[in-house]
């Protein structure tokens, strides 16, 4: 086997070998779907209930329960060679726990559209996918020229919505932020956490050019922004959740997803 190009080494730093004979449990639903894009998913030994995509090939993959209250004993049975994890999405206690009899622990943690690229050759090189992986960034390097070739206006303030009841926001320091980032957008500063919770105030909504109301985590629907937005005054726009938080294979319709809500946003701020 000709050994990969770049060096396998995941998000704590740590230094994996080539397995392609792995057996896999992936706790991350984007993660997920890009092995199953890899065309690794006959190595999936498990996946969370939140692993969705692709469907018509997940629907065969075992069940381990959710992303942050999974089922060891399950996982024990499936007797995986290697987990996958990401630090924002998994709990530490529960990997530590599974790092008891799971032989190597994959750990991600990607926080900018361009990680993808790390991402997917980490995959592709540890489980035997490395071609694979090359075309997947081939085609990655291709939507995020487009993306860049074209202009991006003028820079506009945004509010991204991922909660209510408590109204919960983003921080400049996630994936997410760093996604509209491409699009010369900013989130405010709202506190020290990654998701900060808010409140809403006259020198807030008068800081902001629009506001994003995300259909992931929370279900924010089309009602939900109208009225909203009759409160504020200010444009409120509902985006797919999924395009702009997923990395892995969802980051492709991802950055063609910005640009339509780049027109989206153009066409309601005055300007």
């Amino acid at each position: 086997m000709t050994p990969p190009d770049h060096p396998l080494v995941d998000a704590l730093g740590v230094q994996h070998q080539p397995a392609p004979g792995a057996r896999i449990v992936s706790l991350v639903p984007s993660i997920t779907e890009l092995l199953c894009d890899l065309g690794l998913a006959g190595q999936v030994a498990g996946r969370t209930g939140f692993c969705i995509h692709p469907a018509d090939v997940v629907k065969a993959i075992p069940k381990i329960g959710g992303t942050k209250d999974v089922n060891i004993e399950k996982i024990r049975k499936l007797a995986p060679t290697h987990l996958v994890v990401n630090i924002d999405e998994n709990e530490k206690p529960t990997v530590e726990a599974l790092a008891e009899f799971v032989p190597h622990i994959v750990v991600t943690h990607p926080l900018a559209p361009r990680d993808n690229l790390g991402l997917a050759r980490l995959l592709g090189g540890i489980f035997g996918a490395s071609e694979q992986a090359e075309a997947w960034c081939a085609a990655f390097e291709a939507e995020y020229a487009a993306l860049r070739a074209q202009d991006t206006g003028p820079t506009r303030k945004v509010l991204y919505c991922i909660w209510q009841d408590p109204w919960m926001s983003i921080s400049s320091d996630t994936y997410i932020a760093r996604m509209l980032g491409e699009l010369g957008w900013q989130v405010p500063m709202l506190g020290e956490a990654r998701y900060p919770r808010f409140a809403w105030s006259d020198d807030l909504v008068n800081s902001l050019d629009a506001v994003l109301l995300s259909t992931e985590p929370y279900r924010f629907t089309q009602a939900h922004a109208d009225a909203l937005e009759k409160q504020l005054g200010i444009p409120v726009i509902l985006v797919d959740g999924e395009m702009m938080s997923w990395y892995g294979s969802r980051a492709l319709p991802g950055l063609r997803y910005l640009r339509e809500v780049r027109a989206m946003v153009e066409g309601t701020v005055p300007g």
